[in-house]
C-alpha cells in the first residue's frame, strides 16, 4: 500500500443524553440578544415618548405613527423581547415561538423607523434576523429538558 491510501473513517462518537451539540448554544445567543435588544427597545421607546426632540425625524415622518405611537410600539415590543428572553434562558420551550414572532415584529418596527434612527435601526434589524435564525435553526435542540441526574 502506498503512503497515499485512504484509511477508513474513525466511527462517530455519540455526545452522551445530557450534554448539548454546540450549535444548541446559539439559542442562548439569541435569548441573551433578546434581553440587549429588549432593553435597549424600551429605553428607545421610553427615549420617544419623553423626550421626541431626541430622534431627527425626516419632512416625511416615521411610516404609521408619530414618535408617540412608536414609543408606546417600542416599549411593548422591549417588555415582550426582555420576558421571552428570559424564558429562552431558562429553557422554556413555550418561549421559542413567540420569540420569533418578537423578534420579527421588532425587525418590522425597526424598518419602519428608519427614518428616525437610520443607523441604530440597521443594527437592531441585523440582531432581529440572527436572533430568528438562531430560534429557528437551533431552538429544538436547546430547548430540549436534560435529563435529571441522581
Amino acid at each position: 500500500m502506498s503512503d497515499h491510501a485512504v484509511r477508513p473513517a474513525a466511527p462517530a462518537q455519540e455526545l452522551p443524553a445530557d450534554e448539548e451539540s454546540g450549535w444548541a448554544r446559539w439559542i442562548f445567543f439569541g435569548a441573551t440578544m433578546m434581553l440587549l435588544l429588549g432593553s435597549f427597545t424600551l429605553v428607545e421607546g421610553l427615549t420617544a415618548l419623553l423626550d421626541p426632540q431626541y430622534y431627527a425625524v425626516t419632512a416625511h415622518g416615521t411610516l404609521l405613527f408619530n414618535l408617540t405611537g412608536w414609543g408606546w410600539v417600542h416599549l411593548v415590543l422591549g417588555v415582550a423581547a426582555v420576558v421571552t428572553g428570559l424564558g429562552l434562558l431558562a429553557r422554556a420551550s413555550w418561549a421559542r415561538y413567540p420569540g420569533i414572532a418578537i423578534a420579527g415584529l421588532s425587525a418590522l418596527a425597526h424598518l419602519t423607523f428608519l427614518p428616525a434612527a437610520p443607523f441604530w435601526a440597521l443594527v437592531v434589524l441585523t440582531l432581529d434576523v440572527l436572533v430568528i435564525w438562531a430560534l429557528v435553526a437551533h431552538a429544538p435542540d436547546a430547548l430540549r429538558t436534560r435529563p435529571s441526574r441522581r
